[in-house]
């Protein structure tokens, strides 16, 4: 009997392994520590199925472009979500404040958004595996 396949984009917001689809990625879930070194604390492989999460050397630096993309998106949505609430005009400075508050936000889901642009990252280059699922 197969077995069910374990949803990708659950387990890309769950921050597992691409390759099994269960081994954590990050040694801590909370990406949210006050200090900031914890934020990539990664395993170097995955403690299910082995796989190498460091692909090669430098391999991360691609992630600022992830993550570069994960904002603009996120500030296109919250400027549309912004202006279908209450509405956006150069006269009464509401741009301005939503800048403060989309940049505020943004600082606030920085360690998220960085975590999540390395999950994405690695599961452009390695896919899943159903026979490494079953171990």
């Amino acid at each position: 009997m197969k077995k069910k396949r374990p949803n990708y984009f659950l387990s890309l917001l769950k921050m597992k392994c691409p390759r099994c689809r269960k081994g954590d990625m990050f040694k801590d879930k909370n990406p949210f520590h006050w200090r900031l070194s914890k934020i990539f604390n990664m395993h170097e492989h995955c403690p299910v199925c082995g796989q190498q999460f460091e692909l090669e050397t430098g391999f991360w630096f691609g992630t600022g472009y992830v993550s570069y993309a994960l904002a603009v998106a996120f500030s296109v949505f919250t400027i549309i979500l912004y202006w279908l609430i209450f509405g956006l005009s150069w006269q009464d400075n509401s741009v301005f404040i939503w800048l403060g508050v989309n940049g505020v936000l943004l600082v606030v889901l920085q360690p998220w958004l960085m975590r999540i642009s390395r999950v994405l990252y690695l599961y452009f280059f390695v896919y899943y595996d159903e026979d490494t699922a079953e171990l």
